[in-house]
């Protein structure tokens, strides 16, 4: 009887370590667009904390100093911005997205959202089943508008909660990425 006793519990904690959602064994991948570098940074935190792979998202032709500037209305950045149909041509795509069960998706918040670049790169890419989970750097706005403006766009896309990661320490990206199921 006792026998079956221990039997019937080494059963049932196995079921329930099967049955429970572990991010230990999915696949991460950090596509990030970093104009002046300081996603980069963040990006980089990000993959070490998730064990995930690294991707640049690049555009075609690479920001100047003068493409970025946010004060003149003639930059390249801020006709790309005022034109919400705008889709910079990407340099390269993830070839094997299909391998990856969490894409955090990594971006400088321009203009309260994310670049329009971010909008090519989902565009280019099949996320199916995917959960895609945004986190973005910025100098004065929240991650908020970015993250409703991207999920009214792409409806379809499995969204996790998305993170500003302003100065954020390699801790705290730890215990948010922890978060993640």
């Amino acid at each position: 009887m006792k026998r079956l006793w221990i039997v019937a519990l080494f059963a049932t904690l196995a079921l329930s370590l099967l049955a429970q959602d572990n991010t230990a064994n999915k696949k991460v991948l950090v596509a990030y667009f970093s104009a002046t570098g300081t996603t980069a940074e963040v990006a980089k935190l990000v993959a070490e904390a998730t064990d995930g792979v690294l991707f640049q998202i690049e555009p075609e032709k690479a920001y100047t100093s003068a493409d970025l500037d946010w004060r003149n209305k003639q930059s390249r950045s801020s006709v790309e911005m005022s034109d919400k149909s705008s889709r910079p041509a990407l340099k390269t795509k993830v070839e094997n997205l299909g391998e990856y069960d969490i894409i955090y998706l990594g971006f400088p918040i321009w203009w309260d959202t994310a670049p329009t670049l971010i909008n090519t790169f989902i565009e280019a890419h099949n996320f199916g089943d995917k959960l895609v989970v945004p986190f973005a750097t910025s100098g004065s706005s929240s991650i908020k508008n970015s993250c409703a403006n991207l999920k009214a766009a792409y409806p379809k896309i499995k969204w996790g909660e998305g993170k500003l990661l302003n100065s954020a320490k390699k801790s705290d990206i730890q215990k948010w990425t922890a978060t993640i199921k």
